[in-house]
């Protein structure tokens, strides 16, 4: 039996690209971002694109008493998809995923539905591939790796670190060798 290919964009959005918390790193990845998005739709593989999503109210929030730079509040500018992303996206199934959270446990409900939605139910992640891309490798990025990889033991996780960019490179390289010390394949 094929495994099931699932790639989880993660907050391939305005304010962590050329918005509030954007880096040269992320600008830089853009392209390789938008080819791995391309290749998942040539394998039809499943897209689920998670959006961090915040409230007017951020700054009294714990994340932003310790972050207190206001970003990707939704329905602004910064909240939205880089529009590269939404080209790419443009006409293929994607479910998008609002968290309010660095990690999402919601992603690990879809992925189940829809592997039940397929007639194959993964309880362990056997026969799963889940690759994962975005920004911010040492927040999101490694959150949502680990709580799918705690959830589907028995899943290959992969981080494409092209396809990433962290707060600064050295986090982002950081993350990179927590993750692979997790068992979470970076490619």
């Amino acid at each position: 039996m094929e495994p099931i290919n699932i790639l989880i964009i993660t907050d391939a959005q305005v304010d962590f690209c050329t918005g509030s918390l954007g880096t040269r790193e992320a600008v830089e990845s853009v392209p390789a971002v938008v080819q791995k998005i391309e290749d998942a739709k040539k394998e039809k593989a499943i897209i689920f694109a998670t959006k961090d999503t915040h409230g007017s109210d951020y700054l009294e929030t714990s994340e932003g008493k310790y972050l207190p730079v206001v970003h990707t509040v939704k329905d602004t500018a910064g909240w939205e998809f880089i529009p590269e992303i939404k080209r790419a996206l443009a006409g293929y199934p994607v479910s998008v995923v609002e968290k309010d959270r660095f990690g999402s446990f919601e992603l690990e409900e879809r992925i189940r539905l829809k592997t039940v939605e397929m007639g194959r139910n993964v309880m362990n992640g056997q026969d799963l591939v889940i690759t994962l891309i975005g920004w911010c490798t040492d927040i999101c990025v490694i959150s949502n790796a680990i709580i799918l990889k705690a959830a589907f033991p028995e899943a290959r996780i992969i981080v494409d670190s092209k396809c990433c960019a962290g707060v600064t490179p050295e986090l982002h390289d950081a993350a990179l060798k927590v993750m692979a010390s997790c068992q979470i394949e970076i490619i």
